[in-house]
């Protein structure tokens, strides 16, 4: 990766004149976040979408700049997420930051097809990235927020998904552990038999550019010796992962939640993955600092995409 952590990914996207388009604008969380990006010098401009008087008082209230911002009045929240996503195509904005809108009627938005930010048949899929003082790199998490029990199918797209993310953020070839709560196929499990399809997926060419292995505990994936310890012998993922692939959104989203509360000096980012439009999708109850993570996060992926 270019950068290191997401400090130096914030010194990276400083002054990159990102335009954020933020629907649902009468948000406390998403204006928040939106002044500490602007602070940092992340945002040269935005559009709010919203009821016009409510999203002027509040956007006041949080010291945003509104020589930098343009409020459009919508009040419908099917209205404010196509219109959001239209000025995106309009080319007056880089990416969405979710405000006070329905996820359904947001994630709606971005797969109407007329828009063309997805492709036919793809599968829009949450990634966490995650940077702790515990581990030696960055490593994402996928799904945490959209799809709920995925099939073998969906998971292989999830899968894709976050290769290609974890692709443009300079990992050339992600090492992914498939988790399961053990390390064995067991036909009672079917997480497990998930996983063993997923492996072979990856190595006939299904899914492509990525090692993946598993089943895997969580042990497993980030430690050597612990894998040597539970008899998996060889791998190139144990101690190495990049990407951890939940076997359902039951357990991916406690887990995202879990490391984000109490992970002692964790840092993290969520965007969706699967459109060329980046769009921040936050938890209400993820801390100020995730959210600036996301928007930077959201404006690398951006300026990448341009390169």
């Amino acid at each position: 990766m270019e950068f290191g952590s997401f400090e130096e990914l914030l010194g990276l996207v400083k002054g990159k004149s990102s335009r954020v388009v933020l629907p649902g604008a009468n948000n406390d969380e998403a204006l928040e976040a939106v002044r500490m990006a602007d602070d940092n010098g992340l945002i040269s401009e935005g559009v709010l979408v919203g009821d016009s008087k409510t999203v002027d008082s509040m956007a006041r209230a949080h010291g945003l700049n509104m020589k930098k911002f343009e409020i459009v009045h919508k009040t419908e929240v099917v209205e404010i997420c196509n219109t959001a996503v239209s000025l995106i195509k309009e080319g007056r904005g880089d990416f969405l930051v979710k405000g006070l809108v329905d996820t359904k009627y947001y994630m709606k938005a971005i797969l109407n097809k007329e828009m063309g930010f997805v492709k036919p048949n793809a599968l829009l899929s949450h990634i966490v990235l995650f940077k702790s003082p515990k581990y030696k790199k960055f490593f994402a998490l996928a799904d945490a927020a959209i799809n709920i029990a995925p099939t073998l199918e969906q998971k292989a797209k999830i899968v894709q998904n976050t290769v290609d993310t974890m692709r443009r953020l300079g990992v050339p070839k992600p090492k992914v552990a498939v988790l399961c709560p053990v390390e064995k196929i067991n036909e009672k499990m079917p997480c497990t038999m998930d996983a063993a399809a997923l492996v072979q997926m990856a190595v006939d060419g299904r899914i492509k550019d990525a090692v993946v292995e598993g089943p895997y505990d969580l042990y497993i994936a980030f430690s050597r010796a612990l894998a040597d310890e539970k008899g998996v012998k060889g791998g190139e993922v144990p101690g190495e992962v990049d990407a951890l692939i939940a076997p359902d959104l039951y357990a991916g989203n406690p887990l995202y939640k879990a490391l984000c509360f109490f992970g002692e000096g964790m840092q993290a980012a969520g965007i969706i993955s699967g459109t060329s439009l980046p769009a921040i999708l936050p938890s209400r109850s993820d801390a100020p600092r995730v959210k600036l993570n996301s928007i930077a996060l959201a404006s690398y992926l951006k300026t990448r995409a341009s390169n």
